[in-house]
């Protein structure tokens, strides 16, 4: 049985579409909602306005432009892309899904939602301390008791690798879709990407892991 409805924030990337067709599977109603935050190349926002109207959901675009403004990060900055093992990401921008979570909240209340769906995974998070589980759980506490209101925070691709996100992607009929129409790559080049940054190369691991297990390596 469907729930009435869910607002997804959603960047057009491959786990937030995923995510989309998921609540487009699982509510009556669906809206989507991203956020302008000075990330390095503005074609996120035009891809991810390209996917909702393609799939005939009502987008907000909300200016977070500040978040930009106050924080150091290869996402907000024009600095080279950095990686190193056992440490977070310089692409990793602080506050972000707390803030991002947060205004999304803000706005489903205003429309009588309280689902909000998000593509936050702890599985394949590059260390990201605000894709985790504990986070999650915590901040949705925390806005029902800032709002009185009973939100829900939806995270499907939580427990997901990569691989396993690709093929949730396939049993929503939405594989090839998500492949050649979403943007992940840090260097704003659609479908398979640059190849050489972080997120291209964590995608493209996971799309060749699903594929062998397809059967179609």
């Amino acid at each position: 049985m469907k729930r009435q409805s869910a607002l997804v924030v959603f960047s057009g990337g491959q786990d937030s579409t995923t995510c989309l067709f998921w609540a487009l599977r699982h509510y009556d109603h669906v809206e989507a909602v991203t956020f302008a935050y000075g990330q390095r190349h503005s074609q996120e926002v035009e891809v991810a306005k390209g996917i909702a109207k393609d799939l005939e959901i009502e987008h907000h675009i909300l200016d977070m432009s500040l978040l930009g403004q106050i924080t150091n990060n290869a996402l907000t900055s024009d600095i080279e892309i950095e990686a190193q093992e056992g440490e977070v990401p310089n692409t990793f921008v602080d506050g972000r899904n707390h803030l991002f979570l947060s205004f999304a909240a803000v706005l489903a209340k205003q429309k009588g939602i309280t689902d909000i769906v998000t593509g936050v995974c702890e599985t394949d998070f590059s260390g990201y301390p605000d894709c985790r589980d504990a986070f999650v759980k915590s901040l949705n506490v925390t806005l029902n008791l800032a709002m009185d209101y009973d939100f829900v925070i939806q995270t499907p691709l939580m427990w997901l690798d990569k691989a396993e996100t690709w093929a949730l992607a396939d049993q929503l009929g939405a594989f090839d879709y998500v492949k050649d129409k979403t943007l992940t790559c840090y260097n704003g080049v659609m479908g398979t990407g640059c190849g050489e940054c972080p997120a291209c190369k964590l995608r493209q691991h996971g799309l060749d892991t699903y594929l062998a297990r397809r059967g179609e390596a």
